[in-house]
């Protein structure tokens, strides 16, 4: 019997009397179950994260149904006996050479309707079918200190991974202090930024630069290894114009063999308004100790706050183990603001 076999019988008895707790593979979502999907999320997120955005209902819609081209997505929505939507497990299966061990989870408890079973069902079914597709590893994120931490922390989740979420206010910026870094000189290195996909000409480099990132800390994760060439490159930009963001990159070219020394990436929200995202700042080993990676995201704010004046703040996250990015964010005026844990689960039988 499986695991979701079994809870679906101990999640049928609660103190009160009987519970039944309907789930639903969404396989063509509709426009219904999209709703209530974002429903959950919303009354989630704003209660363990008061005070965040909440994605729109446009964004989560988009993100659930937009295909990707290096996995799948296995989506589930529970109800309770009246209908009512009370949880939602969406499960990436990883497909391409080198991660196809993998599958990640998302998984959110409607507030109103926790410590009733919905979060165990769904977890359940997406561990069974995550095992009954081969893989040998689940991985998932959540807050520290909140319900969904203490959720994982009493299954067989091990934590792997703790990384500290930093948030700039572009209001707030010394824009002297950024202007200075930004204008540093950088003997033998010119920059070279793009909107969207990378130029044709650089395409190729920014791949090889996109390896640096395989000696990020991880932790105990086995996120396998992903091979980076320009096919891969320009599926993963178009992804975010298909969700309708703004992706701005940055990067650090040698003027000795025309070689991408390092990149940032930072991801504007569809509307050009609120909180942009920060994501990967990286130089290549040849490269370090130079102060590029300070150039570049210095570079980028001081980018965004002089063309981007809808942006309010930036956000971006580093493994606590990452001393090197974590003392450059803190110099530029990031602030922590939150922690997160991966966990990992063993599917091995």
């Amino acid at each position: 019997m499986t695991v979701a076999a079994i809870l679906d019988i101990l999640c049928r008895v609660s103190s009160g009397g009987i519970l039944s707790i309907h789930i639903d593979l969404l396989t063509e979502p509709t426009g219904t179950q999209l709703h209530d999907w974002h429903q959950v999320l919303a009354a989630a997120l704003g209660h363990d994260l008061p005070g965040d955005p909440v994605p729109s209902h446009d964004d989560v819609s988009t993100r659930l149904t937009t295909p990707n081209a290096y996995s799948r997505k296995l989506l589930w929505l529970a109800r309770n006996t009246s209908g009512a939507p009370v949880g939602t497990a969406a499960l990436r299966l990883f497909d391409e050479p080198g991660r196809s061990h993998l599958a990640s989870l998302e998984l959110y408890s409607h507030p109103a309707h926790r410590r009733l079973g919905a979060g165990s069902r769904l977890l359940a079914t997406a561990v069974d079918a995550a095992r009954g597709d081969g893989r040998r590893s689940l991985i998932t994120r959540t807050t520290v200190g909140t319900p969904g931490d203490r959720f994982l922390a009493t299954r067989a989740f091990t934590p792997a991974l703790k990384l500290t979420w930093r948030r700039l206010r572009l209001d707030t910026t010394d824009a002297a202090m950024i202007g200075g870094l930004a204008g540093e000189p950088h003997p033998g290195y010119r920059l070279e930024a793009w909107e969207g996909v990378a130029p044709d000409d650089l395409i190729d480099a920014f791949a090889r630069a996109k390896q640096a990132m395989a000696d990020m800390p991880t932790g105990g994760i086995d996120f396998g290894t992903v091979p980076w060439n320009a096919e891969r490159v320009r599926s993963v930009f178009e992804g975010f114009a298909k969700r309708g963001e703004q992706l701005i990159t940055i990067t650090a070219v040698s003027d000795t063999d025309g070689s991408m020394a390092g990149y940032t990436m930072l991801a504007v929200p569809a509307g050009g308004t609120g909180r942009a995202l920060q994501y990967d700042t990286a130089v290549v080993s040849g490269h370090r100790g130079h102060g590029l990676g300070r150039w570049l995201k210095a570079s980028m704010i001081q980018r965004v706050v002089a063309e981007l004046p809808g942006v309010t703040e930036i956000e971006t996250d580093n493994a606590d183990d990452n001393r090197h990015m974590v003392a450059i964010n803190a110099g530029l005026g990031f602030v922590p603001v939150r922690q997160t844990v991966e966990y990992q689960l063993s599917l091995a039988e």
